[in-house]
């Protein structure tokens, strides 16, 4: 299960983080000025302080209450700026992204696959995993980025049941291993959230992943696919 991150939160909680800067703000000039006025008070008559202290105090509280302010102000902005990057990643939602994740098998319809292995392997599996992490299928692939259409079965030939399921492409040289990592696949998108400064994509399969991980997008009711550059 997912929990929704909304665009009001997020702001309400920056609004609370400036508001709250500015409280702390004036709470410590009011203390800076008592402390001064105190020390002022309370001086040695034969041996005053010099005027040019008060104001070298002065300027440096001065300095440091401005670069705070200033802190809240690009805080604000950039909190912002990452709600409006993930409006106009809501445009995705309903869409498909290839990305390197898991994805929903619906026990007929192929899942393609988009390996990219080593070049310089001599030989190139990809191994199919459940949901549960288990090895389901291996199946040996050519040493190419062309895509790849699992037709959702097992070892035996069987078709295996609905649900998520992951693919890593191994590239092996002289029968070792050089390179393991997840194959590209596409996913449907059901919804954006914000995690901190960054714009997530909830997948079909429930799996958040970062909308800058994503390499292509496409409708799944129109031909073609949208690279997306990296």
């Amino acid at each position: 299960m997912t929990s929704e991150v909304s665009s009001v939160g997020t702001t309400a909680t920056g609004t609370s983080s400036g508001s709250t800067g500015s409280t702390s703000l004036t709470s410590d000039f009011d203390t800076f000025i008592k402390l001064l006025t105190a020390q002022a008070t309370h001086q040695d008559p034969l041996e005053p302080m010099d005027g040019t202290e008060y104001a070298s105090q002065l300027a440096e509280f001065s300095m440091v209450e401005q670069q705070v302010l200033t802190n809240d102000n690009l805080s604000t902005v950039q909190a912002q700026l990452n709600l409006g990057n993930m409006a106009s990643l809501t445009g995705w939602v309903g869409m498909e992204v290839r990305a390197a994740t898991s994805a929903q098998f619906d026990g007929s319809t192929p899942i393609v696959v988009a390996p990219n292995p080593a070049a310089s392997s001599d030989d190139v599996t990809l191994v199919v995993r459940d949901e549960e992490g288990d090895e389901v299928n291996r199946i040996t692939l050519p040493v190419s980025a062309d895509p790849y259409e699992w037709d959702g079965t097992n070892f035996e030939g069987d078709t295996m049941a609905a649900g998520a399921y992951s693919f890593v492409v191994e590239s092996m040289m002289n029968g070792e291993v050089i390179m393991s990592e997840v194959a590209e696949v596409y996913v449907d998108v059901h919804e954006t959230q914000m995690q901190g400064s960054e714009v997530i994509l909830i997948t079909e399969t429930g799996n958040p992943i970062l909308a800058t991980s994503v390499t292509a997008l496409r409708d799944p009711n129109a031909e073609g696919e949208e690279e997306i550059a990296t």
